[in-house]
């Protein structure tokens, strides 16, 4: 069976995957996440997905069939992406920008064996309940928006903010399940379908 290394150090990631019933090996992808002029929102997402796949690629060394995983996942804003937190002060900047507002979460997949390389991109609608300032900075002293896009996870303590979500609530989690089994069975990857099976 074709060999599955999920490209990403995001301990979400690996437990959706599991979740489906995917094996996998996971290995770090570290690449440049500064976004080209001009580029889009979505554009972005999907060149850092499938950056992400190759340098994955790059450092397996393998004998049998193998494919690699990538994924990204970005919260924009009226176009605007907004990245990880860098301090407690753009923690807060971002969750004030973010109070009251519906907002999009941008998740892209991309699946690569070396030959081919297919990707998704899935968009998301979340909307968010009014935060006051000292609620955003207790949130910040949790520890938990330090690395998330957007300085929130709607998985943990973020998401008391959440007042309705349009979308894969996964793929605001940072992977969406739907797209993703649907791909790796492209690439002859399975998943919960066929535990029994083996």
């Amino acid at each position: 069976m074709t060999q599955l290394y999920l490209a990403s150090g995001s301990p979400r990631r690996r437990e959706l995957l599991t979740q489906i019933g995917v094996p996998f090996s996971a290995i770090s992808a570290d690449i440049d996440e500064t976004p080209l002029h001009n580029e889009t929102p979505s554009a972005y997402v999907e060149r850092l997905a499938r950056g992400k796949a190759e340098a994955g690629r790059r450092t397996v060394v393998s004998d049998t069939a193998f494919c690699v995983l990538g994924a990204d996942t970005a919260v924009v804003l009226d176009g605007k992406i907004l990245g990880k937190p860098v301090d407690e002060a753009d923690a807060c900047a971002m969750l004030m920008m973010l109070s009251g507002c519906e907002h999009e979460v941008l998740t892209a997949i991309a699946v690569l064996d070396g030959e081919r390389c297919e990707s998704r991109v899935v968009r998301s609608l979340v909307r968010f309940r009014n935060i006051d300032r000292e609620e955003a900075a207790a949130y910040w002293a949790s520890g938990e928006p330090r690395d998330k896009a957007g300085g929130y996870g709607i998985q943990g303590l973020g998401a008391v903010f959440v007042a309705g979500l349009d979308g894969s609530y996964s793929a605001v989690v940072g992977l969406p399940l739907c797209e993703s089994a649907e791909l790796l069975g492209h690439f002859g990857i399975p998943c919960w379908q066929t535990l029994n099976a083996r």
